[in-house]
């Protein structure tokens, strides 16, 4: 039998099917091999202990307990009847699985879901890891063993196992207060990213600037991250320009680069799992399309920060690094502005030399939990729209177009020309993100037309507007519209009959 894994009807249940390899000694198999496990779907789940329960006797029973960790259950002599009952709040509540468990069987038992067995021989030596240490003080939920509407068929019957009185006593369904998993801390929650990820986790934790300010590491190492299974760093400083500056420059070490290599460290000591959002500005954009295995190799002061950070993240025993590029959102960005010129009659000149693909806040939202909540392996995934790259000229035009302006409304300029006599900091020529990790996980990004095609219908009716249609604009993203910014557009408005000023 080849190893492989099987889903269960509870969301998370997982169950292990290992090869047995057998001679006259005995037996062998690979209890737990992450490399492969997690390559399958098994979660990197972090386990810290390791426990061993010996069953004496035939009808040994452990009674339904909902334990805050997760556990990977297997079975070193004799066999089980594993029962699970689902005690997490959520549709699935009071949802019942059970199997029998030998050497060719492991289990993994999400937190908050019931776990009990019963020993089917003597001797049973039963044996689990789990991923926080166990104390006697814990309370959590438990259930009754003859709970009917669980209504699990025990081989062998509750009169004639052994059952501690303490499980004699556990409550029916009914009486049970649901599992409440910890909620998710958002650090950036004020920004694009954000705001998307605060949707669609109503539950999330997302502190205030008076309540923890992200800019003061004493106040970042003295925050209680205990509370917290899952920590998702959306906030970073990115005036790409503003950072070449000396203030600018500090600030964006503090933010890029010290605060993720301090939530790293906490990652590590407290035991929960960092996403942190990196940029397509780490690379100096010569290499057609990007992968996560690209050396970095920023151009300025801002993707000096970012990549600084992403080395310090990479250290956290249990992170996702997500790569974006060209971030859209609530609020100022790109898509935004074009679409108010357009509306103000207004025909601006765009950068026809910078490729590639933008990244929606609901996408990067719903992209952010799939491998969180699917476990896939911990490490770096890029992610954006999916579609071929475009310029941001050929972006303008789209959005002018959808606004019912003609494409050639938009001029294209190069980036040497719009940056003559500017001070800018350098952009990246080639952004595109490749993809193709992130789809292994199962998941689909979007395609860049879908999406920008209902961005800009929730933009609302056209209308008017302050410009004058006598006057043009010249346009450059300003910053790499990051999950912390607003994603900000430089433009320069240059009458026809006057000079260019900004």
């Amino acid at each position: 039998m080849d190893l492989h894994i099987d889903t269960t009807p509870i969301p998370g249940l997982l169950v292990v099917r290992r090869p047995v390899h057998h001679d006259p000694r005995g037996w062998f198999t690979e209890a737990r091999q992450r490399e492969r496990m997690t390559a399958l779907g098994l979660p990197d789940f972090g386990p810290i202990q390791h426990n061993v329960s010996h069953n004496a006797a035939r009808g040994s029973t452990r009674g339904i307990h909902g334990e805050p960790w997760d556990k990977f259950v297997t079975v070193v002599h004799g066999s089980v009847f594993g029962a699970r009952v689902d005690l997490r709040a959520g549709e699935s509540f009071g949802a019942t699985y059970t199997i029998e468990i030998d050497e060719s069987v492991a289990v993994f038992v999400p937190r908050g879901v019931g776990n009990s067995y019963r020993a089917l021989a003597d001797e049973t030596v039963y044996s689990y890891l789990v991923n926080e240490h166990w104390r006697p003080d814990l309370v959590y939920p438990a259930l009754a063993l003859d709970d009917p509407t669980a209504a699990i068929d025990w081989p062998i019957p509750l009169a004639q196992a052994e059952i501690s009185d303490k499980d004699r006593r556990n409550p029916q369904l009914g009486e049970v207060t649901p599992f409440a998993p910890r909620p998710a801390l958002v650090l950036g929650g004020s920004g694009q990213v954000g705001r998307a990820l605060l949707r669609l986790l109503p539950g999330a934790v997302a502190p205030t600037r008076g309540e923890l300010d992200l800019g003061d590491p004493d106040a970042v190492e003295a925050y209680d991250f205990s509370g917290h299974d899952l920590v998702i760093n959306a906030a970073a400083m990115t005036a790409v320009d503003a950072a070449e500056t000396p203030a600018g420059s500090r600030l964006a070490r503090r933010l890029n680069a010290e605060l993720p290599a301090q939530l790293a460290r906490r990652a590590a000591t407290d035991r929960f799992t960092l996403v942190h959002y990196s940029s397509d500005y780490v690379f100096d954009g010569q290499t057609e399309q990007h992968d996560e295995a690209e050396a970095i190799s920023p151009l300025g002061e801002y993707g000096r920060t970012k990549a600084a950070g992403d080395l310090a993240v990479g250290v956290a025993p249990k992170h996702y690094l997500l790569r974006t590029s060209w971030v859209v959102g609530d609020g100022g960005n790109f898509v935004a502005t074009m679409a108010r010129l357009a509306d103000g009659g207004v025909s601006p000149s765009v950068v026809e030399d910078q490729w590639g693909r933008l990244s929606f806040a609901d996408e990067i939202a719903a992209a952010t939990m799939h491998p969180v909540q699917r476990g896939a392996p911990f490490g770096t995934y890029n992610l954006s729209q999916s579609g071929e790259p475009m310029t941001r000229a050929e972006i303008a035009r789209e959005v002018f177009a959808l606004r019912g302006r003609s494409w050639e409304d938009v001029r294209a300029v190069t980036t040497d020309e719009y940056a003559a006599g500017r001070d800018m900091a350098p952009r990246p020529r080639h952004s595109t993100l490749d993809l193709s990790k992130l789809r292994a996980t199962g998941y689909e990004p979007v395609s860049r037309a879908e999406a920008l095609t209902e961005y800009v219908s929730r933009l609302g009716a056209r209308g008017p507007s302050h410009l004058d249609e006598r006057k043009e604009l010249t346009c450059a993203c300003s910053s790499p519209g990051e999950p912390g910014s607003s994603g900000a557009t430089s433009c320069t408005r240059r009458s026809r009959r006057g000079p260019t000023w900004r």
